[in-house]
């Protein structure tokens, strides 16, 4: 999976760019503040289909200008797909592949398969547990339309069992409509669990190898998913109702579903010791890094082909070793590097000043 070239047009700070790429290492150098982030966030966002910056996308439409347009070319092992997305001020945004609109976003999951880092990525680590689940998730619909839809279907059905429980109503008639929406919500949410402990199996002996190539083989990494557990969606759903009806006066009590997908975690240990509390900041760097290329390792097993790799200001975050490491990794497959400056080998180097190529 090669992305050949990329089109901007009133997007970010972009008037109007047209940029090739090779297959290999492509480093983005520029100053602070001229644009070489907006390029990664371009490309991802024809990966998943929103961007993670903006809180409402109008605000990646340059200014004074109504209308924005990202546009791209994606090389694939069976042929070439246009991803083209249209963002405008007054109107919801517009995606077509191959120039025929899409009606749901989750058609555009696997079109383009993308592994995104940056220093923000910290908080994969560091923080709360929706950002562990956050990662599962994107992952997981990037190589799969179904987990995609049942995310949806999940939550919807959590909000009406919330919405029950928030009811002033009588407790009786509150427990024996709940009991309808147990159901639903255990039924899908043992599919998603399911697949995330099959991910997290999947992911783990990648992340190892990668965390023991990025730190000379000084630490041991461990995953371990934290929630409702089992090998089969029938034992995992049994588990779940068993939870739900276990924890349902503390439900009644705060008005919110307390247990399920949607609360679950991703333990992250190095030689036994809690990354997340007791890590360095380095070392949560690190295992965050390493869990990013495992998931190359993964995509590629799932679809047979590699992801493209997006590392945004990285670099300047790594100490000298761990930084000749990831670049040696990143000619595996299409890697695009952000940085101010760089010193080393790149397939193509792109500079950028002020929304321009130079």
């Amino acid at each position: 999976m090669i992305v050949k070239n990329l089109k901007l047009k009133n997007y970010r700070n972009y008037s109007n760019l047209r940029i090739d790429f090779c297959d290999g290492l492509n480093v983005i150098v520029g100053a602070n503040a001229q644009g070489k982030t907006n390029l990664i966030e371009a490309i991802y966002m024809c990966s998943i289909g929103k961007s993670l910056r903006a809180k409402f996308e109008r605000q990646t439409i340059k200014w004074n200008e109504d209308h924005a347009l990202i546009s791209l070319d994606v090389e694939k092992k069976y042929g070439k797909t246009t991803i083209d997305i249209i963002l405008s001020k007054s109107t919801k945004k517009t995606v077509r592949i191959n120039k025929i609109p899409i009606k749901k976003i989750g058609e555009l999951m696997g079109e383009l398969n993308a592994v995104f880092f940056s220093p923000d990525e910290l908080k994969l680590i560091k923080e709360s547990p929706e950002d562990r689940r956050r990662f599962m998730d994107i992952s997981l619909s990037q190589t799969s339309k179904s987990y995609f839809y049942l995310l949806g279907k999940y939550e919807k059905i959590l909000a009406n069992r919330n919405k029950l429980l928030k009811l002033e109503a009588n407790k009786e008639t509150i427990i024996d409509t709940l009991d309808i929406w147990n159901e639903q919500l255990a039924n899908v949410g043992s599919k998603i669990i399911l697949s995330r402990i099959n991910f997290l199996n999947l992911l783990t002996p990648y992340a190892v190898l990668s965390h023991k190539y990025l730190t000379e083989e000084k630490e041991e990494l461990k995953l371990e998913y934290s929630g409702i557990k089992g090998s089969t969606e029938e034992e995992i759903k049994q588990k779940f109702l068993d939870a739900l009806k276990k924890n349902l006066e503390k439900d009644l009590k705060l008005c919110y579903t307390t247990v399920g997908p949607h609360r679950d975690d991703i333990k992250v240990s190095i030689n036994d010791i809690d990354v997340r509390t007791f890590g360095s900041q380095g070392q949560q760097r690190t295992v965050a890094l390493s869990l990013k290329l495992a998931e190359i390792e993964i995509i590629e097993k799932q679809t047979g082909e590699k992801p493209i790799l997006l590392l945004d200001d990285v670099l300047s975050e790594l100490d000298s070793n761990r930084k000749k490491r990831l670049l040696k990794f990143c000619k595996k497959t299409q890697t695009f590097l952000t940085c101010t400056d760089f010193e080393g080998e790149a397939d193509n180097l792109i500079r950028i000043e002020n929304g321009e190529v130079k």
